[in-house]
């Protein structure tokens, strides 16, 4: 079994299913006490938050790629960054490493393929959503993404920041959130991702209409197999949220 290294702590509330999930797929797969051979570098959010309002990502990278090295050296071998939205300095940690990166969207797009679907409705930060970085990562995988109108997305990035990423969950962003999602649908996604680690904090498979991809679960579940695989695997079982949905 490979060590992993998880950088974490963006935000802390989705860290905390990481690890949860990682270890309970590693104990389904070995049976008995066993569990992931885990280190875990859990950033200071604040900091890393104000790096990405303040459009700073070459410092926020930075910061990410020297806490992966700090990993590396303690003896991870790949690396899984639990966040979507800091995938946008994806190539400024692997260039400051030598061991591999697990991208988040790689498992998602093999569950949303493995679904026979290639249109996806995309949840997300403002950033995730707006920005290339994370959408044509799916394109390459031949899955195309629509978002929610300008309004709709300053509402999205609003949850997150101001309520999930504090561990508040309420009924009326839920509400806001399946009116996003209906609109989506409408417009012609056969599926929707949760583009962001804290959203299933919120919906599940019963706000939907259409099958409902969990990034953090799809992400943990594929580190735990790449594990246990020895690092040629990044296979991961399907992204229904009937089977994704978690709490932290």
């Amino acid at each position: 079994m490979q060590t992993i290294g998880l950088l974490g702590g963006m935000s802390f509330e989705s860290t905390i299913p990481y690890y949860r999930v990682i270890n309970e797929t590693i104990r389904e797969a070995l049976g008995g006490l066993h569990s992931a051979r885990l280190l875990l570098y859990s950033v200071d959010f604040h900091d890393i938050e104000r790096m990405q309002h303040a459009g700073d990502w070459t410092q926020a990278g930075e910061r990410l790629a020297e806490a992966a090295r700090v990993l590396e050296r303690a003896g991870a071998q790949f690396l899984v960054l639990g966040t979507n939205t800091m995938h946008k300095t994806a190539a400024t940690i692997e260039r400051g490493v030598s061991i591999p990166l697990l991208h988040i969207a790689d498992p998602t797009a093999t569950a949303i393929s493995d679904e026979g679907i290639t249109d996806v409705g995309l949840l997300g930060t403002r950033f995730t959503m707006e920005e290339d970085f994370y959408r044509e990562r799916l394109r390459r995988h031949g899955i195309d993404t629509l978002v929610p109108d300008t309004g709709e997305r300053e509402d999205v990035h609003r949850v997150i920041y101001e309520e999930l990423c504090r561990g508040i969950v309420r009924d009326e962003s839920r509400a806001r959130y399946r009116a996003v999602i209906e609109g989506l649908v409408s417009r012609g996604a056969r599926g929707i991702v949760l583009g962001c680690t804290e959203i299933a904090m919120l919906i599940g498979a019963d706000d939907a209409p259409v099958p409902v991809f969990d990034t953090c679960l799809l992400h943990a579940r594929a580190a735990a197999l790449r594990a246990l695989a020895g690092g040629t695997s990044t296979a991961s079982p399907s992204g229904r949220s009937s089977s994704a949905a978690h709490s932290s």
